[in-house]
C-alpha cells in the first residue's frame, strides 16, 4: 500500500514547481510508458502485474504492483490504466538545435498542453528532432501534455529558452526564418528550404512583434476558396501540421 507521503508526492507532480523542484515528470499508459522507459530514466514506477508480465526486465528504481486500488489514487486520468510511472527529467544542450543542418520548430507563446502534445507528435512525424519554446510556452513535462505527445516526447527534444536571444543570431547569418501570418505569401507558392527555423505563434494573438522583426519569410496558408468567407484562423496544432507537410512535401 502506497503511504500517504507518496500519494502527496505524485500528486504534487501535477504542478511544475515541485516538476521543477524534483526534476521529474509523470507517463500513464501501457504504449506511453513503454516508450519512455527507452530514454527516461524511471524513478518510480506503480503497474498491474499482469502488464508487468509482458515486460521483462522493467529498469525502475523503485517498483510497486496493484490491482488498480492503488492507481486510482495517484492517477491524473479519468480512467485509470495499468502503469503509471514517474521519470527524470532530461536536460539537453540547446546547441543540438541546429537550423543550418535541418528544421528546427520555435514556438512563440502556445499556452495549451494539448496542442503543444499535439505538435510534438507532428515533429516526431514529420522528421523534426528538436523544438525551441519561449519561456511562457506551456511545460511539456505536465501530466496533459505528456498524454497529448504519445511518446514523441522520448524521440523531440524540447528546449526552453529566449527565442529572440536563440534567432537573432540565425536572423544575421541569413538563414530561413519562417513564420506565418494573415499577410503572408502563400505557403504553396514561396520557395522553401530543407533547413532553417518555423516559427508558430500563440493561440490568440501569434508572434508577438519583437519575434516578428527576426522572421525573414512570411508564409500563409490560404483558405479555400479565396472568396468565401471562412473562420478567422487556424488552430495552432492545425496550422503546424500543414506547414510541416508542405515543407516535407517539397523538400
Amino acid at each position: 500500500m502506497l503511504s500517504k507521503n507518496k500519494i502527496k508526492y505524485i500528486r504534487s507532480l501535477e504542478l511544475k514547481k515541485f516538476r521543477n523542484l524534483y526534476g521529474v515528470f509523470v507517463a500513464e499508459g501501457n504504449k506511453l510508458v513503454t516508450d519512455m522507459m527507452g530514454a527516461f530514466e524511471c524513478e518510480w514506477m506503480l503497474a498491474k502485474p499482469s502488464w508487468m508480465a509482458t515486460q521483462g526486465d522493467i529498469p525502475a528504481a523503485e517498483l510497486w504492483t496493484d490491482e488498480g486500488d492503488e492507481i486510482s489514487k495517484v492517477s491524473f486520468l479519468s480512467t485509470p490504466q495499468d502503469v503509471i510511472a514517474v521519470f527524470k527529467r532530461p536536460v539537453y544542450d540547446l546547441s543540438e538545435a541546429d537550423a543550418s543542418a535541418g528544421l528546427v520548430l520555435a514556438l512563440d507563446g502556445i499556452q495549451d498542453p494539448g496542442n503543444l502534445g499535439t505538435i510534438v507528435r507532428l515533429a516526431d512525424w514529420f522528421g523534426i528532432g528538436h523544438i525551441v519554446c519561449s519561456p511562457d510556452t506551456a511545460d511539456v513535462f505536465s501530466p496533459k501534455a505528456v498524454q497529448a505527445t504519445m511518446g514523441a516526447l522520448s524521440r523531440v527534444k524540447l528546449h526552453y529558452t529566449p527565442l529572440e536571444g536563440y534567432l537573432h543570431p540565425l536572423s544575421t547569418s541569413r538563414l530561413p526564418l519562417y513564420g506565418t501570418f494573415l499577410n503572408g505569401e502563400n505557403i504553396y507558392t514561396h520557395p522553401l528550404s530543407p533547413s532553417g527555423v518555423i516559427v508558430m505563434g500563440n493561440e490568440g494573438n501569434g508572434i508577438r512583434p519583437e519575434i516578428e522583426q527576426l522572421i525573414n519569410h512570411r508564409l500563409h496558408i490560404p483558405s479555400y476558396p479565396p472568396e468565401q468567407p471562412t473562420s478567422e484562423s487556424l488552430n495552432v496544432a492545425i496550422a503546424t501540421a500543414v506547414v510541416c507537410a508542405e515543407f516535407r512535401r517539397r523538400v
